[in-house]
C-alpha cells in the first residue's frame, strides 16, 4: 500500500538522486571533452529557464529534467576522442554503479533506499545513453552516435545531451 513515506522517497528520488545521477553522466562527457582539449565547456543541469551558474556549471528551472553539456571546440579531434566523449557519461555512470556497490558490499556504506535507487537511476540513465537510438528529436543516443562516429557517418558530433557550439561569426 502506499503511504506517504513511498511518497517521500519518490520526491526523493526525483528531485535529489536523478539530478546527482545526471550530474554525473554530464561529468563524464566533460572529463573526456577536457582531456582532448575541449574549449568553453559548460554542464547544464535541467531544462527551462536559467535560474543560476556555478562556475561553469548551469542550473536550469526543470533541474530535475534532463541536462547537456557544450563546448566549443577540441584540439585532438578524432574517432577515438569523439567516441570516448560519447561514451564518457555511461563510463562514469558505470564507475558510480561500481564504486556504491562496493561500498555497500565492504560495509562502508549501509544499504539503503537511497543508495539503490542511485544504482537503479544510473542503470537507466547508461541503458537508455548506450541503446542505439534516435530519440524524438531526431538526436542519436551516446551509444548510436558512437557508433556512427566509428563508421565516419556522424557529421554533426551532436546528441541528445552533447552540443557542439557553433562559432558566431
Amino acid at each position: 500500500m502506499l503511504d506517504i513515506a513511498d511518497i517521500i522517497k519518490f520526491f526523493i528520488s526525483f528531485f535529489l538522486i536523478l539530478p546527482i545521477v545526471t550530474f554525473i553522466h554530464l561529468s563524464g562527457h566533460i572529463f573526456f571533452v577536457s582531456i582532448f582539449g575541449g574549449t568553453e565547456r559548460k554542464i547544464i543541469i535541467g531544462c527551462g529557464k536559467k535560474l543560476f551558474s556555478l562556475g561553469k556549471i548551469e542550473v536550469r528551472k526543470y533541474y530535475f529534467w534532463n541536462g547537456s553539456c557544450e563546448f566549443k571546440s577540441l584540439i585532438y579531434d578524432n574517432r577515438i576522442s569523439n567516441t570516448l566523449i560519447y561514451l564518457g557519461g555511461s563510463l562514469f555512470n558505470f564507475v558510480g554503479i561500481f564504486v556504491i556497490y562496493s561500498l555497500i558490499s565492504f560495509g562502508v556504506l549501509e544499504g539503503s533506499i537511497f543508495w539503490y535507487q542511485f544504482i537503479y537511476f544510473s542503470f537507466y540513465i547508461m541503458f537508455f545513453s548506450l541503446f542505439p537510438m534516435n530519440f524524438s528529436d531526431g538526436s542519436p543516443s551516446d551509444g548510436k552516435a558512437a557508433v556512427l562516429f566509428l563508421k565516419n557517418e556522424h557529421e554533426d558530433k551532436f546528441t541528445d545531451d552533447i552540443q557542439i557550439r557553433k562559432n558566431e561569426d
